[in-house]
């Protein structure tokens, strides 16, 4: 049977492909270090459980509305106002199921054939795959190293054609960890505003920042920015929810409602007892919140000075995520290899250790690794690069 167009151009998850291998290995019996999750290692705070449990016993498992809980919309809304200082309506929030159904509803709404979506480089995955399936083109401007991965206001000038539709910014960056300043978010908002570029702003990782670094949204920095962003956001990440598949969009009023519509034909709502959860896990106390936050801090901290002793491999040190996303080719050439991808195939068969290579992110030369897992884990797997390394150099 012959499938549709849109799906025969999808590129393959590296992620999913690399953590598949890891699984294979491990039921065969092999002790295998997975680096590749990107999820908190912790589970749900108690008290978001103890909601759920409560809401299932209540009776609260039936439909909802398409758009999401009116309950949980406040409590979005009071969160933005809190964080953020931006205030948004009921009817320009939509709960999703997960910031990932989020970003493929907006696309799905926004996009014509042919419409270009600019996505800075390295990217999460799903970016643009998810344009690609809304019939759209993703056009790629690189985020230099020497800015921290990040896109230049002139580099989005010279990205910008008739065509284009919209701006991913991705702070904090999966898979980078860097984040977007005030003044450089200042800046690329004068460009959107200039050639009416909507900005998609995700955010997922915004409660997840060191150094004392703090998270700027875009969208609080002028009401005309305000309205030319949609926020994506969720409580998968901050809230150590990944499974329970709670995200949300806000923004212009017209694109939240034809989204609410789509939902509506598509997914009928997001699962009832995870909304009740969620508003648990924003109306409770936030100290688990910020547990989970010192603690990716501290395997940061730890973790990053190892890995930059490792021969050929160089890392920029992560502002926010979980994730360090050290360049690689030096390591992987010094170990008789010509590309990342084959190397970390050869990490993975010989040492057991799962990194994803960057080029899933638009990145050939560079690998991501989580430090979502326990740092004994982290240690131990840093270790057996390090011994790979050195078996291999010696040679």
């Amino acid at each position: 049977m012959k499938l549709a167009k849109r799906v025969s151009t999808l590129s393959p998850s590296t992620t999913l492909e690399i953590t598949a291998k890891a699984k294979e290995l491990k039921d065969a019996g092999h002790d295998v270090i997975g680096l590749g999750a990107g999820e908190p290692d912790f589970n749900t705070p108690a008290h978001i459980l103890h909601a759920a449990k409560e809401a299932m016993e209540k009776g609260y498992t039936k439909y909802t509305p398409s758009g999401g809980l009116p309950a949980l919309k406040k409590e979005i809304m009071k969160k933005l106002e809190t964080d953020q200082g931006i205030s948004y309506k009921p009817n320009e929030v939509i709960v999703c199921i997960g910031a990932k159904h989020a970003l493929y509803t907006l696309f799905q709404v926004l996009l014509d054939e042919g419409d270009e979506v600019i996505i800075p480089t390295p990217y999460w995955v799903s970016y643009p795959e998810q344009v690609k399936l809304a019939e759209g083109t993703p056009v790629y401007v690189e985020g230099k190293e020497t800015n921290h991965f990040k896109i230049t206001p002139e580099q989005l000038k010279q990205t910008i054609t008739s065509k284009t539709k919209a701006l991913i910014l991705n702070s904090p960056s999966n898979p980078t960890g860097m984040i977007y300043t005030r003044d450089e978010l200042e800046e690329i908002g004068k460009v959107c505003l200039e050639h009416d570029i909507l900005i998609v702003s995700d955010e997922i990782y915004e409660k997840l920042l060191y150094d004392g670094n703090k998270h700027v949204s875009i969208a609080e920095l002028s009401p005309e920015l305000k309205e030319q962003t949609i926020i994506i956001n969720g409580v998968s990440k901050s809230h150590s929810m990944t499974g329970w598949r709670i995200g949300y969009a806000v923004g212009n009023q017209k694109i939240i409602s034809a989204m609410t519509n789509l939902a509506s034909h598509s997914t009928s709502n997001p699962t009832s007892i995870s909304q009740y959860a969620t508003i648990a896990a924003y109306q409770g106390p936030q100290d688990d919140v910020e547990m989970m936050r010192q603690a990716f801090e501290e395997r940061l901290n730890i973790i990053f000075e190892k890995l930059n002793r490792i021969p050929g491999f160089r890392c920029l040190k992560p502002q926010g995520a979980f994730y360090l996303f050290p360049k690689a080719i030096e390591a992987a050439k010094m170990a008789g290899f010509q590309d990342v991808d084959s190397f970390v195939k050869a990490l993975l068969e010989e040492e057991k250790v799962a990194l994803v290579p960057g080029s899933g992110f638009g990145a050939n030369d560079y690998v991501r690794l989580s430090y979502a897992t326990s740092l004994d884990l982290l240690e131990k797997a840093v270790d057996r690069i390090q011994n790979y390394m050195a078996k291999v150099v010696t040679k």
